[in-house]
């Protein structure tokens, strides 16, 4: 078969019949930004908890002030006097990543609540509509 893209020399394929051989024939679309405009893919009818909603900031709070902990921790270990050369470095480090991922958190909060509002009064307004 002369014309399958085995036989055609790299030389020899032309643009156009490279770009024939990349799409699928008959798919506009892509899948994945098909089922993105799904409604029925980001729309589901069961409220979710507040645990479920709410999980991700406190996830980011509780790792954010186990760092913040281990960092005061380890900070007062180098005002004591241990191990200067170790506690040197990674007290302040952790100090400052435990308390930038716990304000991470913090911010998250209003931030999920407000999306979560607006999410329902969207629904809402959906159901009133139809």
């Amino acid at each position: 078969m002369p014309g399958s893209p085995e036989n055609i020399p790299l030389g020899e394929c032309t643009l156009s019949q490279s770009r024939d051989q990349l799409t699928p024939p008959s798919r506009t679309e892509s899948t994945v930004f098909s089922l993105s405009r799904s409604e029925s893919l980001w729309t589901n009818e069961t409220s979710r908890s507040k645990c479920e909603v709410f999980w991700f900031p406190i996830h980011l709070m509780s790792t954010g002030g186990s760092f913040l902990a281990c960092g005061i921790i380890i900070s007062g270990l180098y005002f004591a006097g241990h191990c200067r050369k170790v506690t040197n470095i990674l007290g302040p480090a952790l100090l400052s990543i435990g308390l930038m991922v716990f304000v991470v958190g913090v911010v998250l909060i209003p931030i999920t609540k407000e999306n979560r509002k607006r999410s329902n009064m969207k629904s809402n307004q959906k159901h009133n509509f139809k």
